[in-house]
């Protein structure tokens, strides 16, 4: 057994909660921009002193409305300025926020209002209000219910800004002073990936702790007045919210926009110092460049400016660090190739926070090697996100980093992932027996497997839910493999399988953004999708894929036959989560010929 602990870099205050955020810049830094809302295709900033006056005017709103101390209120909606705004105005009011994803079907919002027992719910578009309103026999206690962008009149925002008027300062400050650091914050559902999603309770104190420490720990990333970050993950996800409280704590200046169909665009109109994402995203970004100067005839140069920029960073970790020649190549390449790259991302970050999954070691290297430092975490929603992460100033590429300060980690003895600190959740909402499943002597046991190093970085291995055992009694990993083949340009999604089998194989989708460029670059473009999917170019182009995957594990453990799907796994087929995690049991139901065919 194996354990590592960092101190705490900060101390959650004895009294109070995340509101004392806004209340602290609004006395510290009062004409400082800290959040910024899209409007008429720019960006309007908005001071600590004018974001705190916003939000305490919802508060009252919602305080008028019969919202109180501990009620849960729930908020669906696309990532946006004011689904900000609604969660801290819901915490003034010592309420609880109840995230729903904006693509969540009537029956999961249904089983998260009612089981949080939700008494509003905040809805985007008229089209959610509808589905609530078509839930009503479901959820009796869900009397209040407000729409940011209803088809007439004034949304929710005006409305309950105007309907909080009559409210005085001090009736919101009594409401206020009920939250202290063990209040409930949220509850978020987690993805369900084998069952019902199980409610987790978030208190305020996990929120600070997380936030108290990260914020010290990467503090050249966290000027205030200076940085910026831009936020397009979901934030009914974990990882998007703890960025939104530690943009607060900080302060710096965050904007939010929904989706990444205009991403390039709001990097380039933001322009942040630093860049939240998941691996899927920089795989896109290294995978679009790469085609982009392929169909411009530089293919070789690109490839030798990666080759270069990958071996730049790995150099970095070495004694003596790079070669006169390869600087020499490196700054070449810096002119031709990194700085186009940087102006994709807008032109002044230099890290990026990764999670979600493995964004794996090549473009670990690849992107530090163009100037831009891609820092991988760890985390659970059970840990309010980060339980690890790699230090701005010496990252570990391919480990997810150290503990949080004044957290520990252990590796048990059959390899599992248990975590201990004030950063963790509280309970499962209404699931008392889910909670003492994973939640002994103070430890979650957090079912991921993992290693650490002598210095405390962290290695993941795998899930112990997903280790499949094939007939001949081998233990694989997938997550192993499917990180390095999802690598892929051409794969969007892939599954691995082979429990109980006589060996390994594997289901892969096709990225349908790239599937075109491909074929245009090879004189495919006239072939319908079918077509392109059972052509043999492409069949050879994943099967490079696979066999690059299995360089990384033994014979017993690769794999050795897959299948090409007609489609793509999504959230709307059922096959993912709203945090793209796979759906493993739904999968194998679904595709179980296909899986048959691979062994027959």
């Amino acid at each position: 057994m194996r354990e590592f602990s960092l101190p705490a870099r900060y101390t959650v205050p004895a009294e109070g909660g995340l509101p004392e955020l806004l209340r602290a810049n609004a006395a510290r830094h009062p004409h400082t921009a800290v959040i910024a809302r899209q409007r008429d295709g720019g960006w309007q900033d908005l001071t600590a002193t004018e974001f705190l006056a916003e939000v305490r005017a919802v508060a009252k709103g919602l305080l008028r409305s019969g919202v109180r101390p501990g009620d849960r209120v729930g908020l669906l909606s696309r990532t946006r300025y004011e689904w900000t705004l609604l969660d801290f105005a819901i915490w003034s009011v010592g309420a609880v926020t109840v995230p729903v994803y904006e693509t969540s079907s009537a029956e999961q919002i249904a089983w998260n209002l009612g089981d949080s027992g939700a008494v509003a719910v905040v809805v985007e578009t008229p089209e959610h209000l509808a589905t609530v309103e078509g839930l009503r026999d479901q959820l009796p206690e869900l009397t209040r219910r407000w729409c940011l962008e209803p088809a007439s009149g004034p949304g929710a925002v005006e409305l309950l800004t105007a309907a909080g008027a009559p409210i005085s300062d001090g009736e919101l400050d009594s409401a206020t002073a009920t939250v202290g650091p063990d209040s409930p914050a949220t509850i978020v559902y987690t993805s369900g990936t084998t069952g019902r999603p199980k409610g987790c309770v978030l208190s305020h104190r996990a929120f600070l702790a997380v936030c108290g420490n990260v914020v010290p720990a990467l503090a050249p990333l966290f000027r205030t007045g200076e940085s910026s970050v831009l936020l397009f993950l979901p934030l009914a996800h974990i990882f998007a919210r703890i960025v939104q409280v530690a943009a607060a704590l900080a302060p710096i200046r965050l904007g939010l926009v929904p989706n990444v169909a205009q991403l390039t665009d709001d990097l380039a109109s933001f322009r942040p110092t630093i860049v939240l994402g998941v691996p899927r995203v920089f795989e896109k970004v290294y995978n679009s460049a790469r085609a982009t100067a392929v169909q411009g005839g530089k293919g070789p140069i690109f490839d030798r400016a990666a080759a270069t920029a990958v071996a730049y960073s790995r150099a970095l970790d070495a004694p003596g660090g790079p070669g006169l020649g390869l600087r020499l190549r490196h700054r070449l390449f810096d002119r031709l190739v990194y700085r186009k790259l940087r102006a994709v991302l807008g032109g002044r970050a230099t890290h990026a926070i990764s999670g979600g999954a493995p964004l794996g070691e090549r473009l670990g290297h690849f992107f530090r090697g163009i100037g831009f430092t891609v820092l991988e975490g760890y985390g659970l929603t059970e840990s309010c996100a980060p339980t690890a992460f790699n230090p701005w100033d010496a990252p570990r590429i391919g480990t997810v980093g150290r503990p949080l300060p004044g957290s520990a980690i252990r590796i048990a003895e059959d390899g599992e992932i248990l975590l201990h600190g004030e950063h963790l959740f509280t309970e499962y909402w209404n699931d008392p027996a889910a909670t003492a499943e994973v939640l002994r002597d103070g430890w979650f046991h957090t079912g991921d497997l993992g290693d650490l190093d002598a210095d405390g970085y962290l290695s993941l291995t795998g899930r112990a839910k997903e280790i499949l055992v094939t007939a001949g009694g081998k233990n694989v990993a997938p997550a192993v493999l499917e990180d390095r083949i999802r690598a892929h340009a051409l794969v969007a999604e892939c599954m691995v399988v082979g429990e109980g089998r006589p060996f390994v194989g594997a289901l892969l989708t096709v990225d349908d953004d790239f599937l075109p460029r491909w074929a245009a670059q090879r004189g495919l473009a006239d072939l319908d999708r079918s077509e392109l999917l059972a052509h043999p170019a492409l069949l050879a182009a994943l099967d490079e894929a696979v066999s690059s995957a299995n360089e990384a594990v033994s014979r017993a453990e690769s794999v050795r036959s897959f299948r090409v799907l007609p489609g793509q796994f999504t959230e709307q087929s059922g096959h993912l989560t709203p945090s793209m995690k796979l759906k493993r049991q739904a999968v194998t139901r679904d595709y179980a010929t296909e899986i048959e065919a691979i062994y027959t």
